[in-house]
């Protein structure tokens, strides 16, 4: 619809659904209508009919046609219908009509130079289905016409991703109940805090297991719907999860495509936002955890020492089996490739020796030996041997808590710190040391052997050598060369003693880490296990989304070579936009979207090589634990080979992610009059400083060749500094952050998210008006037709009315629809604040009965 003109243009192409192909002879028939009033009905004009061939086949490419009435006797006027090309590039050639039979997509003429093929590739359509496609003609400075196709998705990793985690997590709490049973035997009470561990995590397993199963059971659409986000065997699943791709064909101009991916705020609705998000409730944890450490007699142990064990228990766990499958490698090994094998085994082992070196393992495992049964603290056995009287009772138990015992809550003790831990007097505290070390000595013992060895080739003799290897291997006393049998046994018995002791090393750093872990678990309450599961949820969706950006981001670039490069070299920047008022509910929506998007920081990619091409093959999968998840992205055969080689070989890929957040709509006015928004100050002051950390990185890594060339020349440089400028100033409702985030996000060839609480109203203004900007920017969008191809962009998304959250003055948006009038804003007001709305009420009732007193 075209308002207040008697000579309309429509930018809009026309759409034909999918089950009428369009062929030569298809006949299309335009009817217009004219309306005085929006609110009343529509008067027919006239009508009138041409073929797709008249088309394709007139003269100067357009057709005018003459709108005559309905009984065919009066002509009324003329409409002119233009053949579209990709473009207007004066020297292309119409090779076909695209009538895509895969999506519902809109009638155009393409050219040579129009879209790419491999966007309906077998890569595309495994991970983004469903595809609704819009194509808009719009009008350029210099009169020029540009084709604007904007393709909207689905994403099938909603649902694949989560099911895999949820596996995961599955798997990953099923052996940390094998862990805490290969303890061994513990005192009674500390038996009894394992059992009631145990119990938690075969809950977790039994509720994540439910909604496996319900999760299979879906089929249809490939997203989760914004009514279903209360759901609970849905809470894993991301809101409205989609891609959009606007690509721009000009004149004289290469395409240029612009990707952004829509979802909801990661955040946990099914548990509900009453006590706030995982940030606050986080902090809260943190600081009655303390005082449950010292009521079951645990040493407290801060979020970083728990960190640390996490870390040490996966670097032991996979460390030491590659350690013994090279030991058993260098014996397999011929004479002659010794030295390579070998090299390998001594990074891996010192790499091992240095990861267990830490104090932690130390301490925690003399707080293990303290919690065996029967233990008696130094400080007791220290006391006078004189027999205690009648009336006193021995001063003897130590951690041995009797299991009748119940921990006295009200007990002032402070907690029980890592130096604090009772030693035994039996314990050897130099025993680790000396366990830790002879794995080094083992080492050393194997090198020397290879060394001999290889001193025996490079001299080429038959006699025994001069120096014995008695002064390192005090077992073996050749006086004779070594044969192949010879050298391989004795290889062999310093080889078996070197696995021996990574094997008894690996042990006793897994029991003492585990146990660190099973108190940090027996301090932890019910809340302590909905927290995890909340934790669990939110990274879920906000993983989900970030295998979605990194798949269509690599997809877009793997013919740019500065991408791939920067790819390896230091990762990418992964901008998540936020819409979320800090009021009410949004703000637990944020601050789980806050620790969200911090844990993505524990993921990384890597690229593979696709055993085929079919759908599942090519389909992400992840694999880890809750510390460090990598997601593998299977490619053909055909593009696989073109990456460089860092990628072909396997390495980890990283992305950073930072988080920006400006409410935009009724509820951020409340808070930024009457409430609080130190919490979006304080996340896009802090993700701020990681972009500028980023940028700075990138910088001194590669050139500015590598990074994409835009229109407007301002420098990256000068965007972080308007940037941070607007991140401290105090002004209502900034909406420049956002821009200015996304702008140098796009510069940095990064992945661009928008968010608001399901996705829709608020993301889908955003979207549309960051794609009209950058036709502004880049592609000179006329001026005249900005607010038309705003319009055009946002019918269809938001019903008539929808448009108000963005005509905010404060917001610094471009008003469209102006909204209702200004005297009914207090009534609006009292009517969002139910707070509010009761203060109106008491003072009213004062008001009234003062007035008839």
């Amino acid at each position: 619809m075209e308002k207040r003109t008697r000579d309309p243009v429509f930018p809009s192409g026309v759409s034909f659904p999918l089950d009428c192909p369009v062929y030569n002879d298809t006949f299309i028939k335009v009817s217009v209508y004219g309306v005085s009033d929006e609110q009343q009905s529509s008067n027919f004009l006239g009508t009138s009919r041409f073929s797709v061939a008249d088309l394709l086949h007139s003269k100067d490419q357009q057709l005018s046609l003459s709108l005559r009435t309905a009984d065919d006797s009066v002509t009324v006027g003329t409409v002119l219908v233009s053949r579209m090309k990709m473009g207007e590039i004066e020297d292309g050639e119409v090779d076909h009509i695209t009538a895509d039979m895969h999506q519902k997509c809109t009638l155009v003429y393409e050219s040579s130079h129009g879209i790419n093929d491999k966007e309906n590739g077998p890569i595309m359509n495994t991970v983004f289905q469903n595809a609704v496609c819009k194509v808009y003609r719009f009008q350029t400075v210099d009169s020029k016409w540009m084709l604007v196709r904007e393709q909207m998705a689905e994403c099938t990793l909603s649902f694949s991703i989560p099911k895999q985690l949820i596996g995961l997590c599955i798997q990953e709490d099923t052996c940390r109940i094998q862990e805490l049973k290969d303890l061994g035997e513990l005192s009674p009470h500390w038996h009894n805090l394992r059992k009631d561990v145990i119990s938690r995590y075969e809950q977790i397993i039994k509720e994540y297991q439910d909604t496996l199963v319900e999760l299979e059971k879906l089929t249809g659409p490939s997203f989760k719907p914004s009514c279903s986000k209360g759901q609970k065997y849905l809470e894993f699943i991301p809101i409205n999860l989609h891609t959009q791709r606007m690509r721009v064909t000009c004149p004289r101009k290469t395409d240029s495509c612009y990707d952004v991916v829509t979802v909801g705020a990661p955040a946990a609705h099914s548990q509900g936002f009453k006590n706030g998000g995982l940030q606050k409730l986080l902090s809260k944890y943190e600081s009655e955890k303390k005082s449950y450490s010292t009521a079951y007699q645990c040493i407290y142990y801060p979020p970083e020492q728990t960190t640390k064990a996490r870390e040490i228990l996966s670097v032991v766990s996979q460390l030491q089996p590659h350690i013994t499958a090279l030991a058993d490698q260098l014996l397999q090994s011929p004479r002659d490739a010794l030295r390579d094998t070998l090299k390998s085994l001594e990074d891996k082992t010192e790499q091992f020796v240095h990861a267990l070196k830490d104090e932690l393992v130390k301490s925690a495992l003399l707080a293990l030996h303290a919690a065996r049964p029967g233990y008696v603290s130094k400080s007791q056995t220290s006391a006078p041997s004189s027999p205690p009287e009648p009336n006193e009772e021995p001063n003897v138990v130590c951690n041995n808590v009797n299991s009748s015992q119940t921990p006295l809550k009200e007990s002032k003790a402070s907690p029980v710190r890592s130096d604090s831990i009772p030693h035994h007097k039996e314990y050897d505290e130099e025993e680790w040391d000396r366990v830790w070390a002879s794995v080094a000595k083992s080492l050393n013992s194997v090198i020397a052997m290879v060394e001999k060895l290889q001193e025996q080739d490079n001299n080429n003799q038959e006699s025994t050598p001069c120096q014995t290897l008695a002064d390192v291997i005090t077992s073996h006393s050749p006086d004779r060369p070594m044969d192949v049998v010879d050298w391989r046994d004795q290889l062999g018995v310093l080889v078996q003693s070197l696995k021996e002791c990574v094997l008894d090393v690996a042990e006793r750093a897994r029991h003492s880490v585990i146990f660190v872990l099973l108190q940090e678990a027996a301090c932890s309450t019910a809340q302590g296990l909905q927290l995890q599961q909340r934790r669990d949820t939110v990274f879920s969706q906000a993983l989900t989304a970030l295998a979605c950006g990194f798949v269509m981001r690599l997809y877009a670039g793997l013919e740019d070579k500065g991408f791939l490069r920067q790819l390896h070299a230091v990762g990418l920047v992964a901008q998540f936009e936020s819409l979320l008022s800090t009021y009410s509910e949004e703000i637990g929506m944020l601050e789980d979207m806050e620790v969200g998007i911090s844990d993505l920081t524990r993921v990384t990619f890597r690229i593979t090589e696709a055993l085929s091409e079919d759908s599942a093959s090519l389909t992400p999968i992840i694999s880890g634990r809750r510390d460090r998840y990598t997601v593998e992205v299977p490619l053909p055969h055909d593009a696989f080979q073109t990456l460089p080689d860092e990628l072909r070989q396997g390495k980890l890929l990283h992305v950073i992610p930072v988080l920006f957040n400006v409410g935009i709509n009724e509820q951020q006015t409340i808070a930024e009059r009457f409430g609080d928004i130190s919490l979006q100050e304080r996340i896009n002051q802090k993700n701020f400083e990681i972009l500028e950390g980023y940028y700075k990185s990138l910088s001194n890594t590669l050139p500015s060749e590598c990074l994409p060339s835009f229109q407007t020349q301002t420098d990256i440089k000068e965007l972080l500094e308007t940037l941070g400028q607007n991140v401290v100033t105090k002004k209502r409702k900034n909406v420049e952050i956002l821009w200015l985030a996304g702008t140098i996000c796009r510069r940095m060839n990064g992945i661009r998210f928008t968010s608001c609480k399901s996705a829709k109203d608020r993301t889908s203004m955003s979207v549309t008006l960051e794609q009209c900007c950058l036709l502004r920017d880049e592609h000179q969008l006329n001026k005249d037709y900005f607010v038309r191809a705003l319009d055009c962009m946002r019918s269809g998304r938001l019903a008539q009315g929808e448009l108000a959250q963005w005509d905010d003055p404060e917001a610094g948006s471009i008003a469209i629809n102006k909204p209702a009038s200004r005297h009914f804003y207090p009534i609006a007001l009292l009517l969002v604040s139910s707070h509010l709305l009761v203060v109106w009420l008491i003072l009213s009732l004062v008001f009234l009965l003062a007035k008839y007193q």
